[in-house]
């Protein structure tokens, strides 16, 4: 465990960076802008507890190179690694050339991980296995986004989500299998559709991929707090869960059972080993 103030207080165990179980990573730029300095903040104190950072929205492509390097430079300083998000699935509409050419700039970027994400495309499964090897080649962590709910990743309202339907979890489940075996480093599972914009969770979709794919292979979206809260309390601290930069102190303090509600409150343990 990191050094930490009132470390005489018995706390649920966590493990140093880098981990590969209760990995957090929080969101970047978004839904609210900010920097390097803030970023700086957030590191400061919280640091020991931040494994990746993961930009949205292609935000990055509004920012300048500099401020982009700096941006990611910051993270690596603090022992934690830097993500695209799934903004790739913008750039497959302009071809093969365009998905290269942007893998070759995320790498001169200092990005350690691109998202392969295909919520609002049709992307057939060996296209995504291709994706998974150019990212590869290039030098750099693949992390496939997998989900079941037609037009996920953007602001659509339940009404119209549900109108798309629904994959079966199955397909889900065989996807990842496949990109894991083609070399993805880890598979980030979409929340709508489960968590997400949907009239009643489907908790046995998230028991399927965990039961099937093993804990430390997901990453589950997770930024809102009754979310991250039923997957700690259910599949312990260490669950892999992004969130909302904004989250990282409520996240963790639950990770470690120093905090909670009514539900969480002095449930949350783990011994090691």
């Amino acid at each position: 465990m990191s050094e930490t103030c009132f470390s005489f207080i018995p706390r649920a165990m966590r493990t140093q960076k880098p981990r590969r179980r209760g990995v957090t990573e929080i969101r970047g730029p978004y839904y609210s802008a900010y920097g390097r300095r803030h970023l700086a903040d957030l590191f400061e104190t919280m640091g020991a507890w931040i494994d990746g950072v993961k930009y949205a929205g292609g935000s990055f492509a509004l920012m300048p190179p500099e401020a982009v390097k700096s941006f990611n430079k910051t993270v690596h300083d603090h022992g934690a690694y830097v993500s695209t998000g799934g903004w790739i699935e913008n750039v497959l509409r302009f071809g093969p050339d365009a998905a290269s050419r942007y893998i070759d700039e995320a790498k001169a970027l200092g990005f350690d991980v691109i998202e392969i994400s295909a919520g609002f495309i049709s992307l057939p499964t060996e296209s995504l296995l291709r994706l998974v090897g150019m990212v590869k080649k290039a030098g750099l962590k693949a992390k496939p986004e997998v989900g079941i709910q037609f037009g996920a990743g953007g602001s659509t309202s339940a009404e119209e989500l549900a109108a798309e339907g629904t994959k079966d979890v199955g397909w889900l489940i065989a996807q990842a299998e496949r990109a894991l075996d083609a070399g993805a480093d880890i598979v980030m599972i979409e929340s709508e559709g489960i968590t997400e914009n949907v009239t009643s969770w489907r908790t046995d979709a998230a028991a399927r991929v965990i039961d099937k794919l093993g804990l430390e292979n997901v990453m589950f979206e997770a930024a809102d707090p009754p979310v991250f809260e039923w997957y700690v309390k259910n599949y312990g601290n260490e669950v892999n869960l992004f969130v909302d930069h904004s989250q990282i102190v409520q996240l963790e303090a639950l990770r470690q059972g120093i905090w909670g509600t009514m539900s969480t409150w002095g449930r949350i343990q783990n011994i090691g080993g």
